[in-house]
């Protein structure tokens, strides 16, 4: 299966997000982009955070990509976008997904990837719609761990809440992470199949697939951020827009995706 957008690949850039809104406000995206770079050297997280990455030992790409959707019906793009990373990573090192579960592949909500609570990789998701008459279009940022996950770890922000883990603590036997431009087209095939099914089906259609990758399913867990007081409750899966739900005595809170942090009440 060929990739149906547009394919670039660039050897250095701020960021490869930035690089396409830039073309999306300027109007100059027509159809879907990839965009991948060897180096980011401001790559971004979420909140505006800095992504630090190593250019040998991360990939980072961008897909640009038109909904006939207004941005109020996306909720839940997001999480759509994690269960397309763990199918693309299936593909690309030939193992299946049960067996990725099992060795502790888990999805963050809203937007991070975890083997056995270590960061593998994030999900950035910017854009809008410049009017009603036009498509929205969606600047879809990855990074991910390949390996070296010890020089990774010491590029961390002082404050981060997690260690950092690689793909290669996922291959059998110790195996070589397969080449990265191969790994690259694996994803994007995985993103326009699922981009596909969440265009026509919204995310209600991936609610339940959501939930068997939770990685806090079922915990006591804290939401802190945004200026507001901490929630606290015992996770219990996302609702059909995306939101987090949290069980709390008598009652069930949807917390929306924001500038909130997530974490297991210590």
């Amino acid at each position: 299966m060929s990739p149906n957008c547009i394919l670039e690949r660039v050897a250095t850039t701020k960021s490869t997000n930035d690089d396409l809104l830039v073309r999306w406000r300027a109007g100059e995206l027509i159809d879907p982009v990839a965009r991948i770079a060897h180096e980011q050297t401001a790559g971004k997280g979420r909140a505006g955070r800095v992504w630090l990455s190593n250019p040998e030992d991360t990939l980072c790409f961008s897909l640009a990509y038109p909904f006939q959707k207004r941005p109020n019906e996306l909720s839940g793009l997001s999480l759509v976008i994690g269960l397309a990373v763990i199918a693309g990573i299936a593909a690309a090192l030939g193992i299946s997904e049960a067996a990725l579960h099992q060795q502790g592949l888990r999805l963050k909500w809203p937007n991070d990837l975890l083997i056995n609570n270590a960061k593998l990789g994030g999900i950035l998701i910017e854009g809008g719609q410049t009017n009603l008459s036009s498509p929205t279009w969606m600047v879809i940022g990855l990074g991910l761990n390949l390996r070296n996950a010890d020089a990774i770890q010491q590029n961390l922000e002082a404050n981060s809440s997690f260690g950092a883990t690689a793909l290669d603590q996922l291959m059998p036997h110790q195996a070589p992470v397969p080449d990265t431009e191969f790994i690259w087209l694996k994803l994007i095939e995985s993103f326009e199949r699922y981009l596909s099914e969440f265009n026509q089906h919204g995310f209600s259609h991936f609610q339940n697939h959501w939930k068997q990758w939770d990685a806090y399913d079922g915990q006591a867990v804290c939401i802190s951020g945004a200026g507001k007081e901490s929630v606290f409750g015992i996770a219990d899966g996302v609702d059909g827009t995306g939101a987090l739900l949290l069980n709390q005595h008598d009652k069930t809170i949807a917390i929306h995706a924001g500038d909130v942090s997530l974490r297991v009440q210590s």
